[in-house]
């Protein structure tokens, strides 16, 4: 994607699935596996096997997808501790 052609339809959509998946995936899989470590790990190896498909293509994707991640992490996390009762 070169600069002067502006956004495209298709990378828009990938930003914004960037900025929500990660996060819902690492609460998601810390609901099923009742830890936010495995939770964490288990979403880091899905985007590592997207990437290696070749589907982000941009370095803006991944540190939204970074940033998408400590979000997700950060409630799981409280989601745990609640739920042990700290």
């Amino acid at each position: 994607m070169s600069y002067s052609e502006g956004p495209t339809m298709e990378f828009i959509t990938k930003f914004f699935l960037a900025l929500l998946m990660p996060g819902m995936l690492v609460v998601f899989l810390t609901r099923v596996t009742y830890h936010h470590v495995v939770g964490l790990i288990l979403t880091v190896a899905l985007i590592a096997a997207s990437v290696y498909a070749g589907y982000t293509h941009h370095w803006i994707l991944y540190v939204v997808d970074a940033a998408s991640l400590t979000v997700g992490f950060y409630f799981a996390t409280r989601m745990v501790q609640k739920a042990r009762g700290k």
